[in-house]
């Protein structure tokens, strides 16, 4: 067999080696060096995906803040990355449960082999799972559309990625990690990214309270007010998930090809079926629905792309799409407001993934990096798998609900930051309440129409009166001839 390093490694230092006496490149391969930049930006490609996918989905008043807090996740969780994160997440002495502050702003982070994989230096693994660790919050964050005011918002995200994000990863990925000796399988992110986020989504909706208006039974009279967001979200995802499951090879081999290749398989077969299952009720044949099996059958595949065979991602498809279809009916049920139906694509999605990978992981798979041995699933007829992963779900999950239950409860005693816009906000819309801007230049007019209208009436007629002509506007809605269109609708 040969060596895991392109050069075999000396051990030397905690950087790894002296860049100004030494060639920190001739421990690894180019080829790998590229491969995970190349996955690193498609993950980053991801979170605008979440943002739009959200905004298409959400209310026309409330579009622009929802791709805001995408777009602040980055910011804040790459710096709290760089600060702590990393190092309580992978620091090379890490405990069964979490870090320490060894690597404290990426100090000593340079050329010595990653804890992930020796194939890749700690750097390039540093900002690769930066990544992981900016799209996770971004993903459960939609739980604040149409009421929830974005500073709480933007210190949760802080909060949240070091006391809960940042120790699920240490225990499923460093291999320090109590979930990963036990021998719990969890290839990219089904506990650490889609369980957390969606479990901490469902905290969130409860936290903050329905929405004004919301029927217990059908939820909003609304429908997505953007469907082609939707679609350039989903698009963004797809693209960017060819980044996340197959960089979690953490090298440039036949592991990220078949990690590839499931999914795509899975988000294929995912997006046909979730079709079907709204055909039946509806007899459309739904855009919405299509995007929505897709993503489905992308979590579901996430935890298991590693270390299933192709044939397997059609299953992961199927199931992932039927259970995710069904599971959005959950928030009737439990009474819980879930706007963008988080917990039900995400939090149902990673836990069916990672119960799955306990059947259908095979050692054969994982071994194609050339070196990584794993006893597998049911496929192996190692039936304790299935306890392992269960563990896994479990753990992930308790502890980020109820931990982002604490946290958000403490946070709402907090001057300034109380979790809930006021009634008032809530009728504006997010993007004009806390932002001021809007998605679509038109949606502003109303504002502007209002003010310039009165003007003229107060100086045409003297009494103040709004015309019949001029009511649309000042009343919310926008003008088209003599038609009016209401925003407040849409």
């Amino acid at each position: 067999m040969s060596s895991l390093y392109a050069v075999p490694y000396n051990g030397t230092g905690m950087t790894g080696c002296d860049s100004l006496t030494e060639d920190c490149n001739i421990y690894y391969e180019s080829g790998d060096i590229a491969w995970m930049l190349t996955s690193t930006a498609l993950v980053l490609l991801m979170i605008p995906g979440v943002g739009f996918f959200y905004s298409g989905l959400a209310r026309r008043k409330s579009a622009l803040s929802l791709i805001w807090l995408s777009c602040m996740s980055v910011g804040v969780v790459s710096f709290q990355w760089f600060f702590w994160g990393y190092s309580l997440t992978f620091s090379h002495t890490a405990n069964s449960y979490i870090g320490n502050l060894e690597n404290i702003g990426f100090r000593n982070v340079l050329g010595a082999p990653s804890v992930g994989s020796p194939k890749i230096p700690d750097l390039l693994f540093a900002i690769y799972q930066g990544m992981f660790a900016a799209i996770t919050p971004a993903l459960a964050i939609g739980a604040a559309a149409d009421r929830g005011r974005m500073l709480p918002c933007i210190v949760f995200m802080f909060i949240w990625s070091t006391i809960i994000y940042d120790p699920i990863a240490c225990w499923t990925w460093n291999p320090a990690g109590w979930t990963f000796k036990m021998g719990g399988l969890d290839f990219a992110g089904g506990t650490p990214v889609h369980i957390s986020s969606g479990a901490a989504a469902l905290a969130y909706s409860i936290m903050l309270g329905k929405r004004a208006g919301y029927n217990d039974v059908s939820g909003l009279p609304y429908r997505p007010h953007n469907v082609t967001h939707i679609v350039l979200g989903t698009v963004f995802l797809w693209v960017g998930w060819f980044g996340f499951n197959g960089g979690s090879a953490l090298a440039a081999n036949m592991r990220a090809v078949m990690a590839c290749v499931v999914t795509h398989i899975a988000a294929s077969v995912g997006g046909v079926t979730w079709v079907l299952l709204d055909y039946r009720l509806d007899k459309k044949w739904s855009t919405v629905g299509f995007c929505s099996g897709a993503v489905s059958g992308l979590v579901a595949i996430t935890p298991a792309s590693g270390f299933v065979p192709a044939w397997s991602a059609v299953i992961f498809g199927i199931v992932g799409a039927i259970c995710c279809n069904y599971a959005t009916k959950l928030k009737y049920l439990i009474g819980v407001d879930d706007a963008l139906d988080i917990f039900g694509e995400h939090g149902v999605g990673g836990i069916v993934g990672n119960i799955m990978t306990a059947f259908f992981a095979a050692d054969y798979i994982a071994h194609l990096d050339g070196f990584s041995e794993i006893p597998g699933g049911w496929l192996n007829h190692h039936w304790v798998q299935l306890g392992y992963q269960l563990a896994d779900c479990v753990s992930g999950f308790a502890y980020s609900f109820f931990g982002t239950c604490i946290i958000l409860f403490l946070m709402n005693l907090v001057p300034g930051l109380s979790l809930r816009a006021s009634e008032e906000e809530e009728a504006l819309g997010m993007d004009d309440a806390q932002l001021g801007e809007f998605a679509y230049d038109y949606v502003e007019l109303r504002r502007e129409f209002s003010d310039v209208i009165l003007g003229e009436e107060q100086e045409g007629n003297g009494d103040g009166k709004v015309s019949g002509s001029q009511r649309g506007s000042v009343g919310g809605g926008m003008m088209t001839g003599e038609k009016e269109v209401p925003i407040e609708k849409v």
